[in-house]
């Protein structure tokens, strides 16, 4: 596989990632499985892998399946969620993330984490107090690299500034959600990366799994992450008969759609890798099929005319929207307020 620069690190990476929440609890509880996907992603040259404390024992999973290995790994984990009923357990307050970060090194084997990221935005806690804890970690050793996900594009902003105001290392990736579905950081988010020099790795490039072809218009569509889930992007008719023009077009131009879906993340000038995240060995193989698929002009033209650029047809329910979206009462003005307007 070919090699990209993660931002202005100097770190190189495949631009396909292996994903691995998928492998443990949360997907394939097989952990035999598990390390064998891992294995077979390194095999066939991919050298980066995505993982989270809060993906179940997924952790776990990577590290028995490093052993041996860790060298020629990228690895990168992410803290923020919870990890169990304890209330203190998640954000990104120091007090958590000094304790999340040993429990990922444990859990991964390893003394250290190539790239540790923030998975959310904490509203809770300043930024400067989540930086400057992760300062800390950098310098002790633990972490070489620090990045973020799901951030807004002033977010971001906001910590680059936080960082070069106080001497903070800064993020130096950020972890989207893009596919050919789902386009909104085309507007804002890569080109903020691309000024600061972030690497960007993009997460479901498969939309979840709808752009596998397995989710069709006047279909029911009954199979694991459907039935596991009950997302209801999956039954989202916009979306379907996006789909539907997308199967078109792969048939029509010869590449598979999930190969179409994956070219078309890597083909944008500000993304580094496409995180691919298998539940079987039968996933990973066909992922690794379409490594060397290229789409030209033509065929890019022909998706922004079925998804414009910057645009998303309907959106993932897991997709992290921020509490100004998810909580009623940060949008609308109190009853009495309302009344008297």
């Amino acid at each position: 596989m070919q090699y990209r620069s993660l931002g202005r690190t100097g770190i190189k990476v495949t631009p396909y990632a292996l994903g691995a929440m998928m492998l443990g609890s949360l997907g394939n509880p097989n952990r035999e499985d598990g390390i064998r996907i891992i294995h077979r992603a390194l095999d066939a040259g991919i050298n980066f892998v995505d993982t989270a404390d809060r993906y179940g024992d997924s952790e776990e999973v990577v590290g028995e399946a490093l052993k041996g290995r860790r060298d020629e790994v990228v690895l990168a984990t992410k803290f923020w969620g919870p990890v169990d009923d304890d209330i203190s357990h998640r954000g990104g307050s120091r007090r958590w993330i000094v304790q999340a970060v040993e429990r990922s090194l444990r859990n991964l084997q390893t003394d250290y984490i190539d790239l540790y990221q923030l998975h959310r935005p904490d509203p809770d806690t300043d930024i400067d107090e989540t930086l400057s804890a992760l300062t800390d970690l950098v310098r002790e050793g633990k972490v070489r690299a620090i990045g973020s996900s799901s951030m807004r594009g002033s977010e971001i902003v906001e910590a680059q500034w936080m960082s070069e105001r106080r001497g903070f290392e800064r993020f130096r990736t950020e972890q989207p959600n893009y596919s050919i579905l789902d386009r909104e950081i085309e507007r804002e988010i890569l080109p903020v990366t691309e000024r600061y020099g972030m690497g960007t790795l993009v997460y479901s490039p498969l939309a979840g799994g709808t752009l596998t072809g397995r989710y069709r218009a006047g279909q029911h569509n009954d199979n694991f992450r459907a039935t596991k889930t009950g997302m209801s992007h999956f039954r989202d008719e916009r979306r379907l008969a996006a789909v539907e023009e997308l199967v078109a077009l792969s048939n029509e131009v010869g590449v598979k759609l999930t190969h179409l879906a994956m070219a078309f993340v890597i083909a944008h000038p500000g993304v580094t890798s496409a995180i691919a995240g298998p539940r079987t060995i039968e996933q990973l193989e066909d992922t690794l099929a379409g490594v060397d698929a290229a789409l030209s002009d033509e065929i890019l033209d022909r998706i922004d005319q079925i998804v414009p650029p910057g645009e998303s047809i309907g959106a993932m329910d897991m997709v992290y929207r921020g509490p100004e979206v998810g909580d009623p009462s940060l949008r609308r003005r109190a009853t009495t307020q309302r009344s008297a307007a």
